[in-house]
C-alpha cells in the first residue's frame, strides 16, 4: 500500500470512487461527482492523497477550506473515501493519519468532519485518530431521496500547531 500526493491523472478513478460513496447513502448529501475543476477549486492544493495498491487507486483523501474568510484559513473540513472493494482493509486510517500530518505541516490547526449518524465505520475511524463529537446538526441537509438527514460534528484540534 501506497500513500503518495493526488494528481489531476487521478481523478477518473477518484471520481469512482467518490461515486461510490455517494451510492451507499451514508458518505454524503452530494447527489453527484462534480466535474473535475469544480472538486479542485473547492479542496485545498496541499492536502490531497492517494491510497494506491498494485497500481490500482483503492482510496482517497482531501481537505476542504471550512471559509474563504481568512481568519479560518487553518480550519479544513476533511473527505475520506475508500472504494467499495476495498473497504474494512485500514485503508482510510491510512489516509486519515497522513492527511492528519500533512495538514499540521500546512499549518491547519483543526480539522472537522461532518458524518451521518448511520456511517458508524466512519464514526470510529474519527474517533481512533483523536477526533471528539462536538454535538448533533439535526435535519441540517436532504439526501438525493429528498430525506432529512443529521449530521455528527467531530473535530480534531492539532496538537503541535500552535494556537495562541
Amino acid at each position: 500500500m501506497t500513500i503518495r500526493k493526488m494528481t489531476k491523472k487521478d481523478w477518473p478513478s477518484v471520481a469512482q470512487i467518490y461515486a461510490e460513496g455517494i451510492a451507499t447513502g451514508l458518505a454524503t448529501f452530494e447527489s453527484k461527482v462534480p466535474d473535475y475543476g469544480s472538486w479542485n477549486a473547492s479542496h485545498a492544493d496541499s492536502c490531497r492523497l492517494i491510497a494506491e495498491q498494485e497500481g490500482n487507486i483503492v482510496g482517497w483523501a482531501a481537505l476542504s477550506p471550512v471559509s474563504s474568510r481568512c481568519v479560518y484559513g487553518g480550519v479544513g473540513e476533511v473527505s475520506v473515501y475508500v472504494g467499495k472493494d476495498s473497504r474494512g482493509h485500514g485503508i482510510g486510517k491510512l489516509l486519515l493519519r497522513e492527511l492528519i500530518d500533512g495538514s499540521e505541516a500546512e499549518g491547519f490547526w483543526t480539522l472537522q468532519s461532518g458524518i451521518f449518524p448511520e456511517n458508524e465505520a466512519s464514526i470510529k475511524l474519527h474517533e481512533k485518530l483523536g477526533f471528539r463529537f462536538l454535538g448533533k446538526r439535526e435535519r441540517i441537509g436532504k439526501t438525493l431521496n429528498g430525506i432529512w438527514k443529521d449530521n455528527l460534528l467531530f473535530e480534531r484540534r492539532s496538537k503541535t500547531v500552535g494556537i495562541d
